[in-house]
């Protein structure tokens, strides 16, 4: 069965454009026309990818992405902006969108990054590691996208989990903020990595037992962070 690809734009003239270049590369689509209907199909329907506009009538693109993670819905997201903007990159980004393109944009472009997402989710899928993991009193059930301590289970969005799994595999090394963007978000975003600080500082409140002081998820000044068994 063909790839299943879910449009959320409000303008006609671009779904029309997007819907025959994606269907014409051999995937199935449907639209949604505005931030409300884009969530209830997302959230009622499988679809493989969803093609995701910023400015939405109704609800906006980031609020649909946010909301999305939050009900642990984790279909790769690819968002379109009109913004040139490095927050609104950087937001989207941290909300749980897998990669974004800026309008004017080519169709074609926007179905090799399709192309690209499907693969890197899949690769990924394929060589996740199912072998539950175990640092003092933190496990990671790698199956479950879960964590839990002292037998509490901890719930984490799929970006926060990957980050977690990551420091946890390379327990004791330090990773600067270039590496774990690159690993987690397959993401080359030169010059700004606070995605990766927003997302330790989310795991800290979720694992740490006291955030001031953390002793998982170590902060080496000028260098990185680093995972660590704290006893």
């Amino acid at each position: 069965m063909n790839q299943k690809v879910l449009i959320v734009d409000d303008e006609q003239s671009i779904v029309t454009l997007l819907q025959y270049n994606i269907e014409k590369a051999g995937f199935q689509t449907e639209v949604a026309y505005t931030g409300m209907e884009g969530l209830e199909k997302a959230t009622s329907e499988n679809f493989d990818i969803i093609v995701l506009d910023l400015m939405l009538p109704e609800l906006e693109g980031t609020e649909v992405c946010k909301q999305l993670r939050q009900r642990q819905i984790d279909t790769p997201i690819l968002m379109l902006t009109a913004k040139d903007d490095e927050f609104d990159k950087v937001l989207g980004l941290e909300l749980g969108a897998d990669d974004y393109l800026t309008k004017p944009f080519s169709p074609k472009e926007v179905v090799a990054r399709i192309k690209a997402i499907l693969r890197r989710t899949n690769k990924r899928e394929n060589i996740l590691d199912k072998s539950i993991i175990k640092i003092s009193e933190l496990t990671i059930y790698p199956d479950q996208y879960e964590a839990s301590i002292k037998d509490q289970t901890l719930s984490f969005t799929r970006k926060e989990f990957e980050l977690l799994l990551y420091l946890a595999k390379h327990k004791g090394k330090v990773l600067s903020r270039d590496q774990l963007l690159s690993a987690v978000w397959n993401y080359d975003f030169v010059g700004d990595t606070r995605i990766v600080d927003v997302h330790v500082s989310h795991l800290r409140e979720k694992i740490e037992p006291d955030t001031k002081h953390p002793v998982y998820i170590k902060t080496i000044r000028g260098l990185g962070y680093k995972m660590e068994a704290p006893f």
